[in-house]
């Protein structure tokens, strides 16, 4: 039953290439004929493949309705507070997850630093959209003409002196996050914090979520939180393995 099992699954990535007839289905699997048009049967019957006027055989609607309504039902949070947990075990400061929600960038996750000095910010809570490391990561991520319009209709408060001036210093600073695959906020918030995020990714390689340390000056330089990037990037990777459904990136120890 197995090894029946196995087969017909292996029928899908095949027709994911595009249609191919019972001969080429027999011949990837390396079967009879009609041991293939039983698998292909039933897999029709089941909806996932669907044979055409041409005799070919595709991929079915069913797959894709149910490759849908899971990705709908997946919570990146539930996912991810494990290995944000264990990341917060490591390093001791303050771990957050964030979304880019109808204009927003929003903190989903907390887990709090083991330090008496601690940052101010809430599950719910919009970030520093100019500033924030999470939010550059999201909106790094946009195609380059949306990217553009939401740059443009931001104002740019400045916080701190190393605060984001406008919208070209913006640009040029999501080009370079896009680029390098991770973000920071160096005192662009208050000037007393430290940031540094890396992106969860779904399966088509689209950035869903975004996570991050953060640090007071006053428990760790900003050098020593950079030195800390390895680290997070590989809990970012672990949750975008999970997230995605492909092979899960052992957590960093």
């Amino acid at each position: 039953m197995s090894q029946t099992v196995d087969r017909a699954l292996s029928i899908l990535p095949l027709l994911a290439e595009g249609p191919a007839d019972l001969g080429q289905v027999a011949e990837r699997l390396g079967v009879h004929k009609s041991t293939a048009l039983r698998l292909l049967r039933t897999l029709h019957e089941h909806g996932f493949v669907y044979r055409q006027s041409d005799q070919r055989y595709r991929l079915g609607a069913r797959l894709f309705a149910l490759a849908q309504e899971a990705m709908e039902n997946l919570d990146i949070r539930e996912i991810a507070h494990p290995h944000l947990v264990r990341l917060n075990e490591t390093c001791g400061h303050t771990v957050h997850l964030a979304v880019h929600e109808e204009g927003e960038v929003l903190y989903i996750d907390k887990v709090d630093s083991r330090y008496p000095v601690r940052m101010y910010s809430r599950i719910g809570k919009p970030v520093a959209i100019t500033v924030a490391a999470v939010a550059k990561l999201l909106l790094a991520d946009l195609p380059e003409p949306e990217r553009r319009a939401v740059a443009e209709k931001l104002d740019y408060p400045l916080y701190t002196a190393r605060s984001t001036p406008n919208a070209d210093a913006f640009l040029r600073e999501l080009a370079k996050v896009r680029e390098q695959g991770w973000a920071t906020d160096l005192g662009g918030h208050e000037e007393s914090i430290n940031c540094v995020a890396a992106p969860v990714r779904g399966a088509d390689g689209r950035v869903v979520a975004a996570m991050s340390v953060s640090a007071p000056n006053v428990v760790v330089t900003s050098d020593e939180l950079l030195a800390l990037l390895p680290l997070v990037r590989r809990t970012a990777d672990a949750i975008s393995g999970e997230y995605s459904g492909r092979t899960p990136v052992k957590d960093p120890a």
